[in-house]
């Protein structure tokens, strides 16, 4: 009786145009109902005043198009049936991207401190869209008062273990606005694929981006497949989607890794590598690989100057993402060159050469106006001036890097590493791990060792999505959703103002916004609705 009471309720509301419950993620600073509602139909339009603002303005109407099926007009002002955008291009940053969304019976107002401040107002704008198609959307009367707690909100793609086409890294960047997120680090070079277009080197795609074959199922596998797997994305294609994220206020982030993961480089240009090794090949298969660049020739350094001299006319974001993990030193102990190289610079040991390597290449990124990011191994053997480093073995290299005043983005495998499974028996194959959604919500990125002042130095945070057993879009939202929903709350929502038990209902009207969207998702949640979140100590990967 009560669930068919409900759903009556439910069928008189759509009838007489209620509004539906206000239901946001990232939950806002402040949000305050009204009373009475707004009607969005195919007579509405939209005031934006200048070119920055259409941005905002085209991601909403091709929202409304591909969601509702309608699209809205455009107009320089309205009085009455409006959207209209209204940005304080006064406040200059550094600005916390705040805005304001004030719903009445005549229209809504966004004031966004920023353009950014003003996209967001749009995607809160969304979700106060009512979750089943209609020509007609009502929304609550409410006003919004808003704004990021952290500056550095992201998500990691890696194509180099899987490579995949413009059409699903565009998808990937709506994800990303959608959760007011605002850093999409692409990780585009690796053992198993080179994906990036270097024209001075061609044979990094002509022959780094292909190997033969890839392992069957869970490493070290049961076989192969026998099965070229390539791609690559030329620089157009890159561009294209330096502006498709552009257009959504998110900055790309490029990944060049070095010293290590260097074999299909190695592969297309066998030079680069410490004499005797080899031979070399695009791996198919998953781990960490004895192969890498060559520390003791200078060639090295230039080639690897080129090709950042390419990406940097490429990529406008004021960082440049070096890798820097999980550099085996073998090679480097038996190698003249390198162990030359360490006694020319008085360097202690082949850590301290791995220093030498990416404050090199720091120097040189430096002296182009641009800044390196490095994952917590550029810590060992002296952390590069200027770098900020990505901590991912647990929260420890973090910590350490802003005990030393560098900036940080916290990234720890035991909270955010989504290739990790949802549920401990997965029926979806996974790398291992173990990642409810739970945990994901209970993370704070601020660890508590750090005082005030160091705290500052936490610019953020973000989740990696690494591919060695995702294939294709569906995977990918799969294990991403809801998680990312969550985190898009920790990065974004004040610390005080989470609080898992109001966050599930929300996650339930997002679980229709999934199916508006036609994607993928874990249902995994429904097995952890009884339990709160708990704090887990994080492991070393």
């Amino acid at each position: 009786m009560k669930s068919f009471l409900f759903l009556t309720i439910w069928i008189i509301a759509g009838l007489v145009g209620f509004a539906q419950p206000v239901s946001i993620i990232p939950q806002p600073v402040s949000v305050k109902q009204t009373g009475g509602k707004f009607i969005i139909n195919a007579k509405t339009v939209i005031v934006a005043k200048d070119a920055e603002e259409e941005k905002a303005a085209d991601f909403f109407t091709t929202y409304l198009q591909s969601v509702y099926g309608f699209t809205l007009g455009k107009s320089n002002s309205a009085q009455h049936n409006y959207i209209r955008l209204n940005t304080r291009k006064f406040i200059q940053k550094p600005s916390s991207d705040a805005y304001t969304l004030m719903v009445t019976s005549s229209g809504v107002t966004i004031t966004g401190d920023t353009y950014p401040g003003t996209f967001y107002g749009i995607q809160s704008l969304i979700q106060l869209l009512p979750v089943a198609k209609s020509n007609a959307l009502t929304i609550p009367a409410v006003t919004i008062a808003d704004a990021p707690r952290f500056n550095y909100r992201g998500m990691m793609l890696d194509v180099g273990r899987h490579f995949f086409p413009l059409p699903v890294v565009k998808k990937y960047i709506d994800y990303i606005a959608l959760h007011k997120m605002n850093y999409f680090h692409w990780h585009l070079t690796d053992d198993q694929g080179w994906r990036i277009e270097i024209k001075k080197y061609p044979l990094l795609t002509q022959v780094g981006s292909t190997r033969n074959n890839t392992i069957i199922g869970h490493f070290p596998g049961t076989g192969n497949d026998n099965t070229p797997h390539g791609g690559f994305y030329t620089q157009d294609e890159i561009r294209e989607v330096v502006k498709y994220a552009a257009d959504r206020f998110i900055t790309v982030v490029p990944e060049i890794e070095m010293p290590g993961h260097a074999e299909a480089a190695l592969t297309s240009y066998n030079w680069l590598g410490c004499p005797g090794t080899g031979p070399y090949k695009v791996e198919g298969t998953w781990g960490v690989f004895d192969n890498v660049f060559c520390a003791g020739k200078d060639s090295t350094f230039q080639f690897l100057q080129d090709i950042i001299d390419e990406v940097l006319q490429l990529f406008p974001s004021p960082y440049i993402h070096v890798g820097g993990d999980e550099c085996p030193k073998t090679n480097w102990k038996k190698c003249p060159l390198c162990q030359a190289r360490i006694k020319a610079e008085g360097l202690k040991d082949e850590h301290g050469l791995q220093s030498y390597f990416v404050q090199r290449m720091e120097k040189y990124i430096n002296g182009k106006g641009r800044k390196i990011i490095g994952w917590d191994e550029i810590l060992e053997g002296g952390l590069a001036p200027n770098a900020t480093v990505m901590s991912w073995r647990g929260e420890e290299g973090g910590i350490d890097a802003a005990k030393q005043n560098h900036d940080v983005i916290m990234t720890p495998g035991g909270w955010v590493y989504f290739d990790h499974a949802q549920v401990e028996k997965d029926d979806s194959l996974t790398i291992g791990g173990f990642l409810p959604l739970g945990k994901v919500y209970g993370y704070e990125p601020i660890p508590k060792e750090l005082n005030a002042e160091q705290a500052k130095h936490v610019l953020g945070g973000q989740a990696n999505l690494w591919t060695e057993y995702i294939t294709n879009l569906p995977k990918i939202e799969y294990m991403i959703f809801p998680r990312m929903s969550a985190l898009s709350e920790v990065l974004w929502s004040p610390k005080n103002q989470r609080n898992w038990k109001l966050f599930l209902p929300r996650l339930q009207q997002q679980y229709k916004r999934y199916d508006l969207w036609k994607s993928n998702f874990s249902k995994a949640i429904i097995a952890e609705v009884k339990v709160a979140p708990k704090k887990v100590i994080s492991k070393k990967k």
